[in-house]
């Protein structure tokens, strides 16, 4: 008797997967940011948000929420004087939203509601935080907000010792929390009267907010790899990507400083006033706001032409990766720098503390500084059509500030039209979730064919 092979049953399928688990990593950061950005603005839409006589149209709320949220710190009116107490707490609270992640807070409100995070969300999570390894991104999750929540504390506990003599307790207090979140965060809002002009040459409130500016631009991953180094350097070493943001990030504010110290000493706008501390202590603060602080101690209008490109190109390349900085991030900067160097010198591989920098590394930082440049050139063109009464050097600052995040001006905010404002306000999103990221969250899946190699071509001329 002839033996029948049955029919394998079929396999039932699993459960189907809800829109959110099947989104990538960059979709979901570029969708949630922009959902948060709707949800910003309609919050500053509020009654009692805006003071009574202050004209905000909903270009100028939307573009305050966009800024707030991708903590940049650009303005079309004075914060202090344009927003009541209730809308300040709003914009502290997209500080936080913004600086540490969206999608980082609702991993927060999950650990608290006691749900898990599964292995899909913690793929979304090391994307925004830049976590080398997804096993461990949840345990240093914990460890950011602990760690965040703490320099904050700190830094608003020191700056109350200048604010609470000058405005009082409950208004010293609000001020020193306030400017201390905005700075951790890079965020570059100010609300104290009369501006951070009157604390140029004092250093407990320079050197305050200098520290927790260059912290969060540092990133979260190189301070952690840096205290356990120094707890058991046996057991742990530096590793090459912290390296690389420490050393260019401690030769962009050595070569910062310098350059505005010559260029802006004889400046009777800016630093020639100043005695000798105060000049010193106002060219480092200069030199280290562009990282993305967004806080300014001397009219950045009234500075040298040649000060002004110094000021932009330490805004293109910005803080470290996983950071609250924006730019190309410092380890972008060295690597190109590196290969620069290296095809200079002749040499193959690009060798960096000792290891060998992976070619992958090298054509993604390519990528990243092409498309943030595109992104700049595109937004900075768009701005000459649509505001050509206003000058060309203040409007490429202001392109790429908004771009790079920082919330510096040469007070040309305030004179943008709507057109203008929409326009930063994009470049300001895709500056905070990065070019790089809302190109691959955008485009289209191709499968990889491993089996074909195709013949090498040489014979391109370059340079």
């Amino acid at each position: 008797m002839p033996l029948i092979s049955r029919p394998a049953p079929a396999s039932q399928p699993g459960p189907r997967r809800s829109w959110y688990a099947r989104l990538r990593p960059p979709q979901l950061i570029a969708l949630v940011y922009f959902i948060g950005i709707l949800l910003a603005t309609a919050a500053l839409h509020l009654p009692g948000v805006v003071r009574p006589g202050a004209e905000m149209t909903s270009v100028d709320l939307l573009f305050t929420a966009t800024s707030a949220l991708t903590i940049t710190g650009l303005v079309v009116a004075d914060t202090g004087e344009t927003f009541t107490r209730y809308g300040q707490y709003i914009l502290m609270a997209l500080f936080l939203l913004g600086g540490l992640g969206i999608l980082s807070f609702g991993t927060l409100f999950a650990f608290l509601t006691g749900r898990r995070v599964n292995f899909s969300q913690r793929q979304h999570l090391q994307a925004q935080i830049s976590g080398l390894d997804t096993g461990s991104v949840v345990r240093l999750l914990r460890t950011i907000f602990t760690y965040a929540l703490g320099l904050q504390l700190l830094g608003a506990a020191l700056l109350a010792l200048r604010f609470v003599p000058q405005f009082g307790l409950s208004e010293g207090l609000f001020q020193a929390a306030f400017h201390a979140v905005g700075a951790f965060n890079n965020a570059g809002f100010v609300v104290v009267p009369g501006g951070m002009f009157q604390y140029v040459s004092d250093p407990l409130v320079s050197l305050t907010l200098s520290a927790l500016v260059i912290l969060g631009a540092l990133g979260f991953i190189v301070q952690f790899n840096v205290v356990n180094w120094l707890q058991r350097p046996r057991e742990h070493r530096l590793t090459v990507y912290s390296l690389l943001t420490l050393f260019t990030t401690a030769a962009l504010l050595l070569i910062g400083f310098l350059a505005v110290l010559l260029l802006e000493s004889g400046n009777h706008a800016t630093l020639e006033p100043l005695p000798w501390h105060g000049k010193l202590l106002a060219a480092f603060f200069q030199s280290m706001t562009p990282r993305s602080g967004g806080f300014n101690t001397v009219d950045i209008e009234s500075m040298r032409t040649a000060t002004i490109m110094v000021l932009m190109v330490l805004m293109y390349i910005g803080g470290g990766s996983g950071s609250t900085g924006g730019g190309i991030k410092t380890s972008t900067f060295a690597i190109l720098a590196g290969s620069a160097w290296n095809m200079v010198l002749g040499r193959g591989e690009l060798i960096a503390f000792g290891r060998r920098v992976e070619k992958d590394n090298v054509v993604r930082a390519t990528t990243v500084a092409m498309l943030y440049t595109l992104m700049v050139m595109t937004a900075f063109f768009l701005m000459l059509l649509t505001n050509p009464h206003l000058d060309f050097t203040h409007l490429l600052f202001e392109t790429v500030s908004a771009a790079a995040t920082v919330g510096l001006s040469m007070n040309t905010t305030p004179h943008i039209n709507d057109a203008g404002l929409i326009i930063l306000s994009i470049l300001m999103y895709l500056g905070r979730i990065g070019p790089l990221t809302f190109a691959v969250a955008f485009s289209l899946r191709t499968k990889e064919r491993s089996g074909v190699r195709y013949p090498p071509e040489r014979d391109i001329l370059v340079g």
